[in-house]
């Protein structure tokens, strides 16, 4: 190895280190959908985003032990080789269903879909417009794509609207993307607006819905809690990785649009597909979304449970930051909170803007109300000391 390239590393990490942004993957155990292990402790599960313990449910688990019993481990090639196994048609179609679209496209991950999607469809005589706090890999999707890339300040329609009437004109196609729920925050994208400046200003609305579907809707996700249909919100994108408890991401969008992401999505065409185990447990977990509307209703109401309780306003998602500003305060707060029995974890900068680190604490079906008052309580005199220090 070069010595300069370990230097290089080992300054950074110091670096990073000094500044209490360096990251560790931690060793966690799953258990019941409610609790996990780390270093032999039990801690009650307030971070992830298996929002209705779909992971856990035996129902999906058996689909998943059949289909690796009749299909075998592996994807054995990418979709347009020989890895377009049985369970996809199944998968798309129920995502299609869930959606109200005409066709669905899975990938390997809700990343990778935005790596493919936006270079598929936009290049460097268009134009896209994405809102400041998007997702990671909708900027970076956008990036590779060679469009001009015009973010607006977070949720701000007026401003959309101006830069809308300066540019637009200057392109051939405009993309206008989103996400549904913001990850970070918790907020709805303001989609009846979005929706109807796109149609005057003829651009194509995309929605990220990761942190949407299964929980919002009826567990249609954002674009049926706003009451758009896919005609108003055409590119409805999201993973399988949340509140499905599974893995992979996908595209719901008419037939033809489909085709061209099947044909030109590099991510899409260039990787190997999904294990039809997994396939086939995410089938599994949207037919349970789609037949139990009260499961996919409890993780909100919980949210607002949490919010009431800590005197926050209410959330519009199970996601309810608790923002105390410094990095090291919200690494201190998950500290506390892991020594009293939960797993809340700390967000710093580059993930959410200078001086907005939190704790995102999400709220998930297993959790039962017990629960979320005792973190009420133990949340409460941090949320207590933040209000005390704002100027």
């Amino acid at each position: 190895m070069p010595a300069s390239l370990r230097q290089h590393a080992r300054r950074t990490l110091e670096e990073l280190e000094a500044a209490g942004r360096r990251r560790r993957p931690v060793a966690t155990g799953t258990g019941d959908g409610r609790l996990v292990a780390r270093h032999g402790q039990e801690l009650l599960d307030f971070s992830s985003n298996d929002y209705l313990g779909l992971a856990r449910d035996p129902e999906v688990a058996r689909a998943a032990e059949r289909a690796l019993a009749e299909h075998g481990t592996g994807g054995a090639a990418s979709r347009l080789i020989t890895g377009d196994h049985p369970p996809y048609a199944e998968l798309e179609a129920e995502l299609a269903a869930l959606k109200g679209t005409e066709d669905a496209v899975v990938f390997g991950s809700g990343y990778l879909a935005n790596l493919g999607i936006l270079p598929a469809l936009v290049d460097r005589h268009d134009l896209i417009l994405a809102d400041k706090l998007n997702h990671a890999c909708l900027v970076d999707g956008a990036r590779l794509s060679g469009a001009r890339m015009i973010r607006y300040p977070h949720a701000d329609v007026a401003a959309l609207r101006a830069r809308l009437e300066r540019y637009r004109g200057r392109y051939r196609h405009c993309l206008l993307v989103t996400d549904g729920v913001f990850s970070m925050d918790g907020d709805l994208a303001p989609l009846a607006e979005l929706s109807a400046l796109a149609a005057e200003h003829d651009c194509w609305l995309m929605t990220d819905d990761a942190h949407g579907v299964g929980v919002l809707g009826g567990g249609a996700g954002s674009t049926a809690a706003a009451r758009l249909s896919a005609e108003e919100v055409p590119l409805q994108m999201g993973t399988l990785s949340k509140a499905v408890g599974g893995y992979g991401g996908y595209l719901c969008a008419a037939r033809e649009v489909a085709d061209l992401i099947r044909t030109r999505a590099r991510s899409f065409i260039y990787t190997t597909a999904l294990p039809p185990a997994t396939v086939a447990a995410n089938t599994a977990a949207l037919r349970r979304i789609r037949t139990d509307p009260a499961l996919s209703r409890r993780p909100l109401e919980l949210a607002r449970r949490l919010a009431a309780g800590l005197g926050l306003p209410a959330p519009e998602s199970p996601i309810v930051p608790v923002i105390l500003g410094a990095d090291r305060a919200a690494l201190a707060a998950q500290e506390e909170l892991a020594a009293a029995g939960y797993l809340v974890q700390a967000i710093r900068p580059p993930t959410v803007p200078e001086g907005t680190a939190r704790l995102r604490v999400t709220l998930r079906a297993p959790h039962r109300e017990s629960d979320v008052d005792a973190l009420a309580g133990a949340l409460a005199p941090w949320v207590r000391q933040t209000a005390a220090e704002a100027p």
